[in-house]
């Protein structure tokens, strides 16, 4: 979280700038939860070793793990469906609503294997865009603060809170609250500055709720800081 996007919807790419060993397939951007080659073989190393978190090959458990720990979304914790397709995975992942019988799906979430061999893991590259679209900055762009984040929604008095997000922190690097939107496909835009971190992929992140939850849609995309 890869458009938003992934294939199919193609993705948004546009010249990833992260070195290229880090990209999975040559183009997608490694969100979480791991950030490089490195990070995935040593693991690969403890689970044969020992079992150590066999979340990782569950495609499912790391949606949700990306979305309630990551994110901080810790009302999302159902995989509504599950989708895989050979190297690539699709989860919608969403919450019980008290006001239906069925789950509110809150995004769909794009994973990829990283690395190679029977035990290559599961890793988030973005997520597919619905009536909630990240559209800027483009995926895999290299940006700088202050930075422009914007798409399009559908929906009724919608309040968008845009993010900046860095694998090991326990802070956003910057965060606005909120973009107010709402209408058909209408676009939707904000700016806000973010405090760099080098050495890993930032996940920019757009959700809104305030209706029935405190987060009923959200949507990623993965950018890099100049080299």
């Amino acid at each position: 979280m890869p458009t938003s996007g992934t294939p199919a919807p193609a993705p948004r790419t546009s010249g990833a700038s992260a070195p290229a060993r880090l990209l999975i397939a040559g183009r997608y951007q490694p969100l979480w939860p791991f950030s490089g080659p490195d990070e995935v073989a040593a693991w690969q190393r403890a689970y044969q070793k020992n079992g150590h978190q066999p979340w990782h090959l569950d495609p499912a458990a790391t949606a949700i793990g990306f979305s309630r720990d990551y994110l901080g979304f810790t009302e999302i914790d159902q995989a509504v469906k599950t989708v895989v397709d050979g190297e690539h995975a699709r989860v919608h992942v969403g919450l019980r609503a008290e006001e239906g019988p069925k789950p509110m799906v809150a995004a769909v979430v794009h994973l990829m294997r990283y690395g190679s061999g029977e035990h290559a893991p599961w890793e988030v590259v973005g997520t597919d865009d619905t009536t909630l679209s990240l559209t800027e900055p483009a995926y895999g762009a290299s940006v700088t603060s202050p930075l422009t984040v914007g798409g399009r929604i559908t929906g009724v008095d919608e309040s968008i809170r845009i993010q900046v997000l860095h694998p090991g922190s326990d802070q956003p690097l910057g965060e606005r609250c909120c973009v107010s939107a709402g209408g058909r496909k209408s676009p939707w835009s904000g700016k806000l500055s973010f405090t760099p971190r080098d050495g890993r992929t930032l996940t920019v992140v757009a959700s809104t709720g305030g209706h029935v939850a405190e987060v009923e849609r959200f949507a990623v995309t993965g950018v890099t800081l100049p080299l």
